[in-house]
């Protein structure tokens, strides 16, 4: 397990609790009764920190190192998962996941942003941040799933699409544009997780849906605390503050109606328990499936244009309609 700043102190605890559970192995002891005194108090220590967290320390907590990821989710929420490779222009982008397979029984298309573990897998999957060609894979597939008529779910977690000179070539703002205008119009119900950041444009891209659901301790947001922080605070240590003013939490993004819910989390964040945290997304994923399932494709699409319409909305009084 690795730890972030908020969870030291929950870190001295479970090394404290690891070098007992040692020692009774290799000297054949029974300290389970200091275990189960330490093992209470971690979790005593785990209500206390996670009652009032800051927005940073939400963001923290989204770029948590053992943070789900998206193969880890599809994994255990659908069956027979066949992955799909390559944008048939250009290349496979391995920071974005697309393929088929059933969700409770029901065919489905799921595409996700996906961060690498370690520095190789980071490499490889380029830190979770897509080039054009990983948009057009998504795109292709998204266009598959309207053909053959199958929902299609969206798992986003990235810093933001990369912003290196290749891409920029190949046409990273065209790919992300035209992957939000076809998300707009597609007749197939979208259902969207955000899993971990949402990033920018880079989030956007895969983030045009009926249904629009946040993680507790994700983020949505269109640049990251820290660059604000250097843009607009001309210091990259004011991050917290630039958070707390971005309102990029998940419960943020459901009062200014970005997002439709809050998915909870098990108690530490989503990865103390990837089980009980994919129960929770299947739950709602369900509750959408019976609701848009029935809809036509004109309706759907109707839907997704309305909703994103209202975002933004005002009226002369200031209050957000």
């Amino acid at each position: 397990m690795e730890y972030i700043p908020l969870e030291k102190p929950i870190a001295v605890l479970e090394g404290q609790i690891e070098d007992l559970q040692r020692m009774a192995a290799a000297q054949s002891l029974d300290f389970s009764e200091e275990i189960k005194v330490l093992e209470e108090e971690a979790k005593r220590l785990r209500v206390h920190l996670f009652a009032n967290l800051s927005p940073y320390e939400r963001v923290q907590l989204s770029r948590h190192p053992n943070r789900p990821h998206t193969l880890e989710i599809i994994d255990l929420m659908l069956d027979s998962f066949i992955e799909l490779h390559g944008d048939r222009n250009f290349d496979d982008d391995r920071s974005i996941i697309c393929g088929v397979g059933y969700f409770k029984k029901q065919s489905v298309v799921v595409i996700g942003h996906q961060k690498g573990r370690g520095i190789k897998d980071n490499i490889e999957r380029n830190f979770g941040m897509p080039r054009p060609e990983g948009y057009r894979k998504a795109l292709r597939i998204m266009s598959m799933a309207e053909r053959l008529g199958l929902p299609i779910i969206t798992l986003i977690d990235t810093p933001g699409a990369y912003p290196g000179v290749g891409a920029e070539e190949r046409g990273q703002a065209e790919a992300i544009g035209k992957n939000i205008m076809v998300m707009s119009r597609l007749r197939v119900p979208i259902f969207c997780i955000v899993v971990g950041e949402g990033g920018s444009g880079g989030a956007l891209a895969l983030g045009v849906a009926n249904r629009i659901h946040m993680l507790q301790y994700s983020t949505y947001c269109v640049i990251s605390a820290e660059g604000c922080a250097s843009i607009l605070m001309k210091d990259a240590r004011k991050a917290a503050q630039a958070a707390e003013a971005l309102q990029m939490t998940a419960d943020a993004a459901v009062r200014l109606g970005i997002a439709d819910s809050v998915i909870p989390e098990p108690l530490g964040g989503a990865h103390r328990d990837l089980r009980q945290t994919v129960e929770n997304i299947s739950a709602v994923l369900e509750a959408d499936f019976a609701t848009f399932l029935p809809m036509s494709g004109k309706e759907l699409a109707q839907h997704r244009m309305e909703k994103f319409l209202k975002m933004g909305s005002f009226d002369v009084r200031g209050s957000q309609v």
